[in-house]
């Protein structure tokens, strides 16, 4: 196994939230495979994306460029200290005693235009990466993320 990162933080907009960005910071997710993330409204939708990660990267080049933003309102539900961009669709992360596997990059998603028109563009390599859930377990802050690479 080899060490990646740590995890900086963990966001989940619950079935009750009125607005879904930016993602509201919790303590932990609870991951379910074949459901999603528990409490969260995106779950049991599309399972290939049911967890998104990013590393710092996409806010600093957010701030390079003069937008400052929050954690959350890039839509990821976990925020990494280490930029994931350059895995692999199909690497498989261990964080915990949970297990996610890379299945997609973000799009351009225009709904960023809510913090700067320009902010679609800037994060457009770097947005995010959309996971499904493999294996099920709670993620919290400064849990060592892993892959067998």
């Amino acid at each position: 196994m080899r060490l990646l990162g740590n995890v900086l933080g963990t966001f989940s907009a619950s079935n009750d939230s009125k607005n879904s960005m930016p993602r509201p910071k919790v303590d932990s997710l609870v991951l379910i495979e074949g459901y999603g993330i528990q409490n969260d409204k995106f779950a049991k939708k599309d399972l290939d994306k049911t967890v998104m990660i990013l590393g710092m990267n996409s806010y600093l080049k957010a701030k390079e460029n003069g937008i400052s933003l929050e954690f959350g309102s890039l839509g990821e539900n976990i925020i990494f200290d280490f930029e994931p961009h350059s895995l692999e669709v199909g690497t498989i992360l261990h964080i915990g005693t949970c297990e996610i596997e890379i299945t997609e990059k973000c799009t351009i998603c225009n709904h960023l235009t809510i913090f700067d028109k320009k902010l679609p563009k800037i994060v457009k390599d770097c947005r995010g990466l959309y996971c499904k859930i493999l294996k099920d377990g709670t993620i919290k802050r400064d849990l060592e993320v892993y892959t067998k690479e």
